[in-house]
């Protein structure tokens, strides 16, 4: 995930950099004012905004909120040492995602920023344009939220953190008994989840099933026989009862 940081303290803000990235999160340059702000938002792909709510210059941070919503629906955590009721109902007219108060912590910044995803995923679900993908009951409650889906990305959580996933960079799903493997072209994240639950969850109509085991990404496939499909270095089986549906995809000239 990218992260923009809007802080007009800057000891803070290197602070607040620095926590980030031991997270393993991208951050960008800190903004220390709303208008830098903004021109960094519309130059760059930003996942979610620290955005503290008093600024340098004639935006606050929820003057600023509002013009970064006006580009593009982000998770917006407010950074705050303020906590008196004015300020707090103007900033819930911008509906951030979560609100955190100076002196920040750790723990406090991790499940802020997690709680932000969420948030902006049910809200996001509400409005029908984006489908929140949670386990059904059958599955463990420990697995609960553990995928997201925006857009055409999913926010996998490992670790206490969610990872961005571009749909159309997954090459394959692999059942394991009760856990299934997420395999990119970089990267292999590991749930506590079937396949079926994986599949109807996630929203991709280019994931198809080709044996019990394994899903693939169809524009991945590099050749493919009658019991095998190659997709880079990795060989994935075509079972015999997923074959008929697998040749739907194609047209036949």
């Amino acid at each position: 995930m990218t992260i923009l940081i809007v802080e007009d303290e800057a000891i803070v803000g290197m602070d607040l950099v620095a926590r980030l990235e031991a997270e393993g999160y991208d951050v960008l340059e800190v903004a220390d004012n709303g208008k830098d702000a903004l021109a960094l938002f519309k130059a760059n792909e930003v996942d979610l905004v620290l955005l503290d709510i008093q600024l340098k210059g004639s935006w606050d941070g929820i003057i600023t909120a509002q013009h970064l919503k006006q580009i593009k629906s982000v998770p917006i955590v407010y950074l705050s040492g303020q906590t008196d009721e004015e300020t707090l109902e103007r900033a819930k007219e911008t509906s951030p995602s979560a609100y955190l108060t100076k002196p920040i912590n750790d723990v406090a910044l991790r499940i802020s920023i997690d709680l932000a995803i969420h948030n902006f995923a049910k809200a996001k679900e509400e409005l029908s344009n984006m489908k929140v993908l949670n386990p059904v009951s059958k599955e463990p409650s420990a697995t609960r939220e553990s995928i997201l889906q925006i857009d055409n990305f999913i926010f996998i959580k490992q670790s206490y953190q969610f990872n961005k996933v571009k749909l159309s960079e997954i090459l394959y799903l692999e059942s394991d008994n009760n856990y299934v493997h997420i395999i990119t072209s970089s990267k292999k994240f590991t749930l506590r989840l079937t396949l079926n639950g994986v599949l109807e969850r996630i929203n991709f109509d280019k994931l198809v099933r080709t044996h019990r085991s394994f899903a693939i990404n169809i524009d991945q496939i590099e050749s493919f026989n009658d019991h095998e499909i190659t997709m880079g270095k990795y060989t994935i089986p075509l079972g015999r009862n997923y074959k008929d549906d697998f040749m739907r995809y194609f047209d036949f000239l």
